[in-house]
């Protein structure tokens, strides 16, 4: 089981991830919606696509951009439709590749 904690709270959950660039990344059911909300923020990844942006909040505090996702990713990374990773200070406990 990989899981995302930020703030001493799980924020997301899973039993498999998808890795890209060597990063794990979540499908959506995975998020604890209570824990992320969308931010406005998007960026452009030249291989990825549009990114956009989750604001990561559990007791009052704030992480901006805590997770990443592309809605609709490019061809390269069509294996990652809304999954999210997860930025500095969100820990990812137990990740392993998927086989």
């Amino acid at each position: 089981m990989t899981r995302a904690v930020w703030n001493g709270t799980v924020v997301a959950e899973v039993a498999r991830t998808v890795a890209v660039e060597g990063n794990p990344y979540v499908p959506p059911d995975a998020l604890r919606r209570e824990y992320v909300a969308t931010s406005r923020t998007r960026t452009w990844c030249f291989w990825k696509g549009v990114a956009r942006y989750y604001t990561v909040r559990v007791g009052g505090a704030s992480l901006p951009h805590g997770a990443g996702y592309h809605p609709r990713p490019s061809p390269p990374a069509r294996r990652i439709p809304g999954h999210a990773a997860f930025g500095p200070g969100v820990v990812v406990e137990d990740h392993r590749e998927p086989e």
